[in-house]
């Protein structure tokens, strides 16, 4: 019975978005779009798109989206935005960061990517125009990505902070303990494997077609940049995702060390309690300021 309210209700809010969605003006680039999309299936086999396409994907994705963070570390204006304002970048770090990723990203990465045109073969997933999903839905996929990936990345994160096996994979990734953008993906081979599986598992469970996975891929890069950004910039229109953790509550976890585990969402971590010095620290910040507003006055 609870299972046929839920699906009611999800064809209930299906319909309702359709019918939204058919009042909506048409979007321009949907037209040039389609022709690239065309272009691409008329000019490359399935193998390249999936392989050389998801590649060229992540790499221009991750390193477009890590240029406003670099950037905001030459712009004074920029600086009262920094989380951790003591602990300015270098770039020594950012070359050794660099380093790692291009190891990374071709060494790990790429031959995990190369198994995407039989994941797509085997589950015989579509590339057509014709059978793309709808913007929603391509929306509520990637949000159900999200959940699942969070789930995962709180628990096997939380795993990886034992003292008994820290040192050995996880203390990679804090050898910054402020956080930049580029530092998103900096972590142990092992580390790599163990929490990017959480990346994959809603692409198992949701994927209807190969836009999914480039989507997805684009979305996850957004928010683990975003929190690894160091600046907490208002106006980010993540911020709008409903229960999204965002810069300052992963940051924590870079200066703390212990609690915020979660790379997206904060119930996990506020379920299990481990964001309880997260909610000490910014208590005491919040009395700072107002006994430095009181004397400014």
């Amino acid at each position: 019975m609870a299972m046929n309210d839920s699906v009611n209700i999800l064809n209930s809010a299906y319909l309702a978005v359709e019918y939204i969605d058919s009042f909506l003006p048409d979007n321009p680039l949907q037209q040039p779009f389609k022709n690239a999309w065309n272009y691409m299936l008329d000019n490359y086999t399935k193998f390249q798109i999936a392989t050389w396409g998801s590649l060229i994907v992540h790499e221009v994705s991750y390193f477009l989206i890590c240029v406003p963070g670099f950037i905001f570390q030459f712009i004074p204006y920029m600086q009262k935005y920094k989380i951790q304002q003591d602990k300015p970048e270098t770039w020594e770090k950012q070359w050794k960061c660099f380093k790692t990723l291009l190891f990374n990203h071709f060494f790990i990465q790429l031959p995990l990517i190369c198994g995407t045109y039989y994941f797509t073969e085997y589950f015989n997933i579509p590339y057509g125009w014709e059978e793309m999903p709808r913007w929603y839905v391509l929306v509520a996929q990637c949000f159900g990505c999200a959940v699942i990936e969070d789930a995962w990345h709180y628990f096997l994160h939380r795993l990886l902070h034992h003292k008994r096996i820290y040192k050995y994979i996880h203390k990679v990734h804090h050898e910054f303990v402020s956080p930049f953008g580029m530092q998103a993906e900096y972590a142990h081979p092992l580390e790599t494997l163990i929490l990017g599986t959480g990346f994959f598992i809603g692409i198992v469970v949701f994927c209807n077609h190969v836009v999914l996975l480039w989507a997805w891929v684009i979305c996850r890069l957004m928010e683990t940049i975003d929190v690894h950004s160091g600046y907490d910039v208002p106006l980010n229109p993540l911020h709008l995702v409903p229960f999204y953790a965002g810069a300052r509550f992963h940051d924590f976890h870079h200066m703390n060390f212990i609690g915020n585990y979660a790379s997206t969402f904060t119930w996990w971590d506020r379920i299990f309690g481990t964001d309880s010095q997260f909610i000490a620290y910014q208590e005491k910040e919040k009395k700072k300021q107002c006994i430095t507003k009181k004397k400014a006055d």
